[in-house]
């Protein structure tokens, strides 16, 4: 469906719960922020997977307009996951152009206007309102973080291996718990927990960041076998429902 208005429109996948005979309206809005390799099949099993529990979930489409469709994605990932190491490297190029404009003046924006309509979105349904999280991966935890620091009507954030460099007063902004998710071995950011914990702190943001030893980036995505952990993403995924379901229900 297509989300937004006259200035900031975006494509998006929604899921929504089925109806039980216990449960009159959803348990919230979830606003889901795909990986870098955008909206592909995998991110719409994980909306499906949150919808089954119960909740209404946005999806955007934030990367195909960059190029990162999921056919070019599929096609950069047989290449990143090839056993030959030439074969690897022949992908990085690829890879570089296609991410290239995430760093390009204007994106950061044009991608934070679009989460803002998709929050307002689901924010306007009248059995949500009040009740809407964001949950993220890489990208998408990062993106997440973003939200979080622009957006004080949302109730609670779940950045998994997202990159948080805000300053504590950008960070004193945020009006809603924080959940992140890490793996040991993703020492770009695990290097860099300490200093986030300490400006969280300072900003007196309700942060909790869960470290799974052993284990890297992406983690949770059990598209990519080489990367996946079983144990981090079940875990991770149980600490995210009882995490939505506190926070949603204040």
């Amino acid at each position: 469906m297509t989300v937004g208005n006259a200035e900031t429109s975006v494509q998006a996948y929604v899921s929504e719960p089925a109806p039980g005979p216990f449960q009159e309206k959803p348990k919230g809005g979830l606003l889901l922020i795909s990986e870098i390799w955008g909206l592909v099949d995998h991110i719409k099993d994980v909306a499906d997977r949150f919808a089954a529990e119960g909740y209404l979930v946005l999806a955007p489409d934030l990367l195909t307009d960059i190029g990162m469709t999921p056919d070019v994605a599929a096609e950069v990932l047989e290449g990143l996951a090839d056993p030959d190491p030439q074969q690897r490297s022949k992908v990085q190029p690829r890879l570089r152009q296609l991410t290239s404009p995430l760093h390009a003046p204007g994106f950061a924006e044009k991608a934070t206007a679009a989460l803002a309509v998709c929050f307002d979105h689901l924010e306007g349904v009248p059995a949500l309102a009040g009740r809407v999280a964001v949950a993220g991966f890489c990208f998408g935890g990062t993106y997440s973080f973003t939200l979080a620091t622009r957006e004080p009507r949302l109730r609670a954030a779940v950045p998994f291996y997202g990159t948080c460099e805000f300053t504590e007063e950008e960070l004193a902004r945020i009006n809603c718990p924080v959940l992140a998710f890490y793996g040991e071995q993703d020492k770009a950011l695990v290097d860099k927990l300490p200093l986030v914990k300490a400006r969280m702190f300072g900003a007196k943001v309700d942060f909790e960041a869960v470290v799974y030893p052993g284990t890297g980036h992406a983690f949770f995505n059990d598209s990519t076998p080489a990367r996946y952990d079983s144990a981090a993403a079940t875990d991770s995924w149980e600490r995210t429902l009882a995490f939505l379901e506190r926070s949603l229900s204040r």
